[in-house]
């Protein structure tokens, strides 16, 4: 499997465009992909409309909305689309979202999950407002999503909507006064986030946009008569990881762990303490310490 040029540092995006994040949580990178990107990305995502003609109610893979049949297909969502293609495979792991997650986090990256979100026309289902870190929690606030639009979005499309700094506030209630899990604020606290401020995000086919987990956002229904598909790729710090058994942690796909940009570190720092740790077999090679141990070889 290739690998994003190990000797290349943050070139893809320049200090002041690093800056920025750092201060707003998130980035609007309007034209950044090539024509090349986008057109592989693009023919990817329409494989999976197509598929979803054969299908009358939602599966692990493919997500749809009511109302959906195979002659007006209704996509709300690809599951792990990096699972299930080599363009999106190659395009988080070795390509431009690599390349962005290393920019922003350091080399290497932690691949954790990929979605992509369609939005169909016509009415498209609205995302409330919401923070990621909740979802899927992690040993820090390092996590990040990079968001690529396959078809230009305007405002009548339900572009996302972020509010600049809110990544270094409040980590908000996602249950509702009832204790139930909503994934959303409850009315009461949206009423104490600076809506004011917030920035909606538009571009054109192959704009980027970035946001940290922390970072209050959503988007409202898509009212025009085109689907407003936006590919999800999350990566977080190497030092980073997901906390398992909390939300969705555990089910974020095969890829989920994947270390983009350079070989795994043999040290993290845990409580102030630095620890030299063993490599990842979670994909195997390991039997036992025995083993290891008494390996002659």
């Amino acid at each position: 499997m290739g690998m994003i040029d190990s000797q290349t540092d943050e070139s893809v995006l320049d200090d002041a465009t690093r800056q920025r994040y750092e201060a707003d949580g998130y980035l609007s990178l309007e034209n950044f992909l090539s024509r090349d990107w986008i057109e592989r990305l693009q023919a990817a995502s329409q494989e999976f409309v197509e598929r979803s003609r054969s299908i009358e109610a939602s599966t692990s893979v493919l997500d749809v909305e009511p109302g959906h049949t195979p002659e007006n297909p209704r996509l709300r969502r690809l599951m792990g689309p990096v699972d299930e293609h080599e363009t999106f495979r190659e395009f988080a792991l070795e390509g431009p979202a690599a390349e962005i997650a290393v920019a922003l986090l350091g080399r290497p990256a932690r691949f954790h999950h990929s979605k992509l979100n369609f939005k169909w026309a016509g009415g498209g289902e609205e995302i409330k407002w919401h923070q990621d870190i909740q979802f899927w929690p992690h040993s820090d606030f390092s996590p990040l999503t990079i968001g690529v639009y396959l078809d230009d979005v305007d405002d009548e499309m339900g572009p996302m909507g972020i509010v600049p700094g809110s990544h270094r506030g409040e980590c908000f209630d996602l249950y509702d006064n009832d204790d139930n899990w909503t994934g959303a604020l409850k009315d009461e606290d949206v009423a104490r986030v600076p809506l004011d401020t917030m920035r909606y995000l538009k571009g054109p086919a192959g704009s980027v946009t970035v946001h940290n987990a922390v970072c209050v956002h959503g988007s409202l229904p898509n009212n025009s008569n085109r689907p407003r598909p936006l590919l999800l790729q999350t990566y977080s710090a190497a030092t980073s990881y997901p906390l398992l058994g909390v939300g969705v942690n555990g089910r974020t796909g095969r890829a989920s762990g994947t270390l983009v940009g350079a070989r795994a570190p043999r040290w993290m720092t845990i409580g102030g303490r630095d620890l030299p740790v063993a490599p990842d077999w979670s994909g195997g090679g390991y039997t036992t310490i025995f083993d290891v141990q008494q390996d002659d070889s």
